[in-house]
């Protein structure tokens, strides 16, 4: 919960930003330090209350633990460090390589490039995410998961703050187009659906799903068609 009020914070950032005076310093607008503070502090405070909580949620009848696999029979810790750094390469060169194919697909079918951002670039880059987050609740380690999907979304909006120091005619926020800004805009809703969630801890929903779930693929979905339409 504490990561989802962090995402939630620099969400408010970025959508905050083009409503800002349209100013930099070296060609960076004040707002991309301040997303960096913002996120170093939230780790700080999302740690305080790992290690120091001022409150623990209720066991109940329903409550099920958090029991991951066994660590002890997987591969030596060196092997597993080898294979992480291996991996993180290839993921790294792949994205590398993602982005001028996403360009020209935008180019030769006339789709915008926020429309491209949101249904192949974004999707793609979140598949390692997915299949992560899939095999970790498989082994039974759930707040790895759920963790893992807020952080990283945390994580990537600081994505928007190195973009701007990458873009040397001023201020990237104040040349987000307005599907840009409704697609931040639906992702700070849905994260607030998401926050509800967590603190409701919903068992039983639609389809076997916590009704937060189906309220986040009903957005989802609705805000693709509105950006197709």
């Amino acid at each position: 919960m504490m990561q989802n009020g962090l995402l939630i914070a620099l969400l408010s950032i970025i959508l905050m930003a083009p409503l800002l005076p349209d100013v930099t310093l070296w060609g960076v607008h004040p707002v991309t330090p301040l997303m960096f503070i913002a996120y170093a502090m939230g780790i700080h405070l999302v740690q305080r209350a790992h290690h120091a909580p001022m409150w623990t949620p209720t066991h109940t009848s329903e409550t099920r633990e958090d029991q991951p696999d066994d660590v002890n029979l997987m591969p030596s810790l060196g092997r597993l460090w080898v294979e992480f750094l291996v991996l993180f390469v290839i993921l790294g060169l792949a994205g590398y390589m993602l982005e001028p194919s996403a360009t020209v697909i935008a180019a030769r079918t006339g789709a915008t490039h926020t429309l491209v951002g949101v249904l192949l670039t974004a999707v793609s880059t979140s598949i390692p995410e997915l299949v992560t987050s899939v095999a970790a609740v498989r082994r039974g380690a759930l707040t790895l998961a759920v963790g893992g999907i807020i952080g990283g979304n945390a994580y990537d909006t600081l994505f928007t703050a190195a973009s701007d120091v990458a873009y040397r005619d001023g201020s990237i926020y104040h040349a987000m187009s307005d599907d840009t800004v409704f697609w931040v805009s639906l992702t700070l809703l849905m994260s607030a659906v998401l926050m509800m969630g967590l603190i409701r801890r919903q068992r039983k929903g639609p389809a076997g799903i916590g009704l937060e779930s189906v309220l986040l693929i009903v957005l989802y979905v609705a805000g693709v068609a509105l950006l197709l339409v």
